[in-house]
């Protein structure tokens, strides 16, 4: 399929992200119905996927910025970081450092379900913002997520990534 060169809201690079996001997007949304060891395998490999369809986004310009609307409710939030944190119980928490440059940084207990909770609020925002029928909806959508990717849903990826890494080595030695 060919997309047209003249809308900055269809190219290659969003079409790609708005596949992974949605995938990433519909698993999460069933988490309670998956083992401990596939939510690990599963995040494992699509984390990766979405940090790099993510990375290689570009904001758009806008001439009609609107604040982008939050779709996913605190409730929802909510209940989506309980069932992922009670799924990987007692795995769900582990340690990482307030900054990676600063050697005098603290280090803060994080949790995996937090991560991928505040993932599954961008990418779900980003989704029903996009799915919007107005052009400016959709190029608000892309800005939101790009700008959210660097100061948000990009590190959250790259904490979860280390710790479902570790559980998974876990597991790999336990077979």
């Amino acid at each position: 399929m060919a997309l047209p060169e003249n809308d900055p809201v269809l190219t290659r690079q969003i079409i790609e992200f708005i596949t992974v996001s949605n995938e990433y997007c519909q698993f999460t949304a069933k988490v309670e119905e998956y083992s401990k060891e596939d939510i690990v395998e599963y995040y494992r490999r699509i984390l990766p996927l979405l940090y790099l369809k993510g990375s290689l986004l570009k904001p758009i310009e806008t001439l009609d910025e609107e604040i982008a609307e939050r779709f996913v409710t605190e409730e929802t939030w909510e209940l989506l970081f309980n069932t992922i944190r009670n799924k990987l119980y007692p795995n769900d928490h582990f340690w990482v450092s307030s900054s990676m440059y600063d050697e005098n940084a603290e280090i803060e207990k994080a949790s995996v379900g937090e991560c991928l909770a505040d993932i599954y609020q961008d990418m779900n925002d980003f989704l029903m913002l996009y799915q919007k029928n107005q052009h400016s909806a959709k190029v608000n959508a892309v800005n939101e997520v790009c700008s959210n990717f660097n100061n948000h849903w990009g590190p959250a990826i790259i904490k979860a990534m280390q710790a479902l890494h570790e559980l998974d080595l876990r597991y790999k030695s336990n077979s």
